[in-house]
């Protein structure tokens, strides 16, 4: 089984993450700087826990204009101190979101 790109947990079922968001596609910004078929074609595999905490930390347009690389996603500071907690747990594992954690 492949290993999540971001964490590189093993065992972990993965999920499509599209580097070039798809809500973006149609925006004049993203026109001028990728075509459509590249915004389909570049996707990363990840966990869940990882996938959630992408969008949880960063905007659509912050993922289209700064992040829209493996390098880039694993560099931000937050992403890389949640992929370096979140690889040492099992692959049963799923953190709470920060949605559930920020509830009182």
């Amino acid at each position: 089984m492949p290993l999540c790109e971001i964490c590189g947990r093993p065992d972990t079922p993965l999920t499509r993450h599209h580097l070039l968001p798809q809500s973006r596609h149609n925006k004049p910004r993203f026109a001028r700087n990728h075509s459509k078929a590249e915004g389909q074609k570049r996707i990363a595999l990840l966990c869940k826990a990882c996938h959630s905490f992408i969008h949880s930390v960063l905007t659509e347009k912050q993922l289209e204009q700064s992040y829209h690389n493996l390098e880039a996603l694993s560099a931000h500071p937050e992403i890389a101190k949640f992929a370096s907690w979140i690889c040492t747990k099992p692959a049963s594992f799923q953190p709470l979101s920060r949605r559930n954690r920020d509830r009182p």
